[in-house]
């Protein structure tokens, strides 16, 4: 066939479906990966079934990827794919809404057997019945090819089969221009023979097979973004930004860091990117229970380590009591969640910001704990910073609210010179001369930090009350109310390093305010009512607790608060209390984060 024009877009979106065995995160990441090294601006978001393994075929089992590259600044992942790549009746069943009408689904034809449907709860055949009728279609034999790409290297029709995902990925390649060295690279590393073999001669054969296409008779290309700023950039998700943001912040501080950690989705993978900097001063325990994780880790804060646990909203829970303790023995830990759907196991891969509340509440007693949220999957690597550094600063436990959507998904990160993040001085106690357990910094109320084993420094703890100044166990009432009132303020204190309000847009009329993994879809939003000419403004939420000195002036100065979460309405509770604001809850519980288009809509209604 002749070859084609090749044609300049600005961006698009790819989303693969298929089987949760498929390899679709897999083939989605390598994309991502590709993007990301071809100088694109990003966005992904992977959707995982929330089964670990539901069976093969099922609309249960279905797990997803959509990739959106740019050649300009981007925000999301996309409302809607530009193509589908469907590997499966399930997936195309319940994918084919994500699609635009006229976008381009790509099937693989060899699973669409009546066997194949009735998996899917099909009742027919949606090649045959005029569902893709407004889509361009492509039925690409993907399993059958590659099999016959992969002969002679020894593999099973099973092993065979696994393949299909290069196949796919390598037609992509060819299409939008992409350049399949690097993925080559990634399998000669990643795969022992005949595996590496198998997987490169599929992709080799993806991306002929895109060529021979009647279809395809154009490729497209998407030219690197020019208007980041110039850097170094990586290709990260928010569950490892994260953990690199907590080595950076014990490495500032100068003391080890120690990670204990129960396995749960979406948190796991912060243990498993921590777990190789060992020769960082990084330990990393994978502990029995919650319980257990959160009490290891205050015992390494005890010891003189920064100590740090991560779950998501059930393991919050059950490490309640002890983020108590960390309270009233006034040592620094850092408690990541990674929330997820709830109540309960919930839908434990789909994403929420549900457990703010609990976070804020959600342990008995008066038990204030600063809580910080980063805004984008990069984010995450400075607000684990500021999480360390509040915590040891202030002698508190600090609660970081990341999620599924930020803990999963990718984007360019700016990777900082190391240099410009300033130190972390955790003030150890050293000298026994007057000390006194309890008598506080005057500037930030944090208690003295008395490593065991200091001479002279030894002293109580536990979960009784403390005496004032002493720390002797105490019962009378004046001192229980004064140390209450002491740790309230020491977390109001935290105001002194929160930086002034930054407000993006206009200086009246409606202000979205958000917090969390919110941000991409409403700055998004927000930027095309400015374009508009619209009196719309963003105000993007780090520190949930306290909150700015300077939010309530800055919510006077709009005639309406418009305030999206992924809740039932959590933030707007607090901000209606606090401030007198009659602010408007925008909610949406679905497991998937808010499409740019939901808040759009919402600010048409609000400002016509």
């Amino acid at each position: 066939m002749p070859q084609g024009a090749t044609r300049t877009v600005e961006g698009v979106v790819i989303r693969f479906a298929g089987d949760s065995g498929d390899g679709m995160q897999l083939t989605g990441t390598q994309l991502t990966r590709t993007s990301a090294l071809a100088g694109n601006d990003l966005a992904t978001l992977p959707d995982f079934p929330a089964e670990i393994r539901a069976p093969a075929g099922t609309r249960a089992g279905v797990s997803a990827f959509q990739v959106h590259f740019a050649s300009h600044d981007i925000y999301t992942p996309g409302d809607i794919a530009d193509v589908l790549v469907a590997m499966n009746p399930a997936a195309l069943a319940t994918n084919l809404a994500t699609l635009r009408k006229g976008g381009l689904v790509v099937v693989n034809s060899d699973r669409f057997t009546r066997r194949d449907l009735d998996k899917a709860r099909l009742d027919t055949n949606p090649l045959e019945d005029g569902t893709l009728a407004e889509y361009q279609v492509l039925l690409a034999p993907i399993s059958a090819t590659t099999a016959r790409a992969v002969e002679g290297l020894g593999l099973n029709s099973r092993e065979a089969d696994r393949c299909k995902n290069f196949f796919a990925l390598g037609m992509m390649y060819w299409l939008y221009t992409r350049d399949p060295e690097p993925t080559r690279g990634w399998l000669e590393t990643k795969f022992r023979s005949p595996f590496m073999e198998a997987n490169l001669a599929a992709l080799n054969a993806g991306y002929h097979y895109a060529e021979t296409v009647e279809i395809f008779q154009d490729t497209y290309q998407v030219l690197p973004a020019t208007d980041l700023p110039k850097g170094l950039y990586r290709n990260i998700t928010g569950n490892r930004a994260l953990a690199i943001g907590l080595v950076v912040g014990a490495n500032k501080a100068d003391i080890p860091l120690f990670y204990g950690s129960y396995p749960i989705t979406p948190a796991s993978d912060i243990l498993h990117a921590l777990a190789p900097f060992k020769n960082y001063g990084v330990v990393t325990f994978q502990a029995e229970d919650e319980i257990a994780a959160v009490c290891s880790s205050i015992g390494a804060s005890w010891g003189g380590s920064i100590g740090v646990t991560g779950t998501s909203g059930p393991g919050l829970a059950l490490k309640a009591e002890a983020i108590g303790l960390a309270v009233a023995v006034e040592l620094p830990l850092v408690v990541v969640n990674v929330q997820r759907a709830g109540p309960s196991t919930g839908m434990p891969t789909k994403t929420e910001q549900a457990d703010l509340l609990q976070a804020l509440y959600g342990r008995n007693g008066e038990s204030p704990v600063p809580i910080i949220a980063p805004s984008t999957p990069a984010d995450c690597f400075q607000a684990a910073v500021d999480a360390v550094r509040i915590a040891i600063r202030y002698r508190v436990p600090v609660i970081l609210l990341s999620d599924g959507y930020l803990g999963n998904g990718a984007e360019p990160w700016h990777v900082p010179d190391l240099d410009t993040i300033p130190a972390i001085e955790p003030r150890f106690q050293t000298d026994p001369e007057g000390f006194e357990p309890y008598r506080r910094d005057e500037e930030t109320l944090a208690r003295p930090w008395a490593v065991p084993g200091t001479p002279g420094l030894a002293h109580r703890v536990g979960g009784l009350e403390k005496a004032d100044i002493t720390g002797d166990v105490s019962y009378d009432p004046q001192n229980h109310e004064r140390m209450c009132q002491l740790r309230a303020e020491k977390v109001e204190r935290v105001r002194q390093l929160i930086p002034p309000t930054v407000v993006h847009g206009a200086d009246h009329g409606l202000l979205v305010l958000g917090w969390g993994s919110t941000y991409g879809a409403i700055r998004a939003s927000v930027n095309d009512a400015l374009k508009e000419g619209r009196a719309v403004a963003h105000v993007h939420l780090r520190f949930l607790n306290p909150l700015p000195e300077d939010l309530g002036e800055i919510l006077s100065r709009y005639d309406q608060v418009l305030v999206p979460e992924l809740n039932l309405g959590q933030l707007v509770r607090l901000i209606r209390t606090e401030f007198l604001v009659d602010a408007i809850p925008f909610n949406k519980i679905q497991g998937q984060p808010f499409a740019r288009s939901e808040i759009a809509g919402r600010i048409d209604e609000l400002t016509p």
